[in-house]
């Protein structure tokens, strides 16, 4: 139950990403270009998720467990660290140069944007060389 549940908040999400603009680029740059022709569309949907995401967490707060029965996994943390400011800072940086992050970008990828493509797979690359270094460092820290 918990897969199918996953499975249609997924689809969901990609169709609202859809619907949004989120997954064109175009769009999201139109809206991070400040000192431009700025098209402040994705403001209203930052906005609703915002609000929301909001209600959500006051919600889910208060419960032990989620609807399905599973345990409510939320962060603890409330650390800001220098890795944190990095891993923001470059997220940023690269959602401002592609037009794309993540999830809309595999939206895209899935709509058939050529341009995702190329921005999946340095997702993937990427990925997989924090991996590397993670498991590098932790090895290092062991020894």
């Amino acid at each position: 139950m918990a897969a199918i549940t996953a499975l249609l908040a997924g689809l969901l999400f990609g169709l609202g990403l859809m619907v949004s603009g989120m997954a064109n680029p175009a769009k999201v740059l139109g809206f991070l270009d400040l000192a431009g022709r700025w098209d402040p569309s994705l403001a209203f949907v930052m906005a609703g998720a915002i609000a929301i995401g909001s209600l959500a967490f006051f919600v889910v707060r208060r419960r032990k467990s989620s609807v399905l029965g599973l345990p409510m996994q939320l962060p603890t943390s409330t650390t800001i660290t220098p890795r944190l400011i990095f891993g923001s800072a470059a997220f940023g940086i690269g959602w401002g140069l592609a037009g794309f992050c993540p999830g809309p970008a595999l939206v895209a990828l899935g709509a058939g944007y050529p341009k995702a493509v190329g921005f999946v797979a340095a997702m993937v690359a990427g990925m997989a060389v924090f991996e590397l270094v993670e498991r590098a460092m932790s090895a290092t820290q062991r020894a």
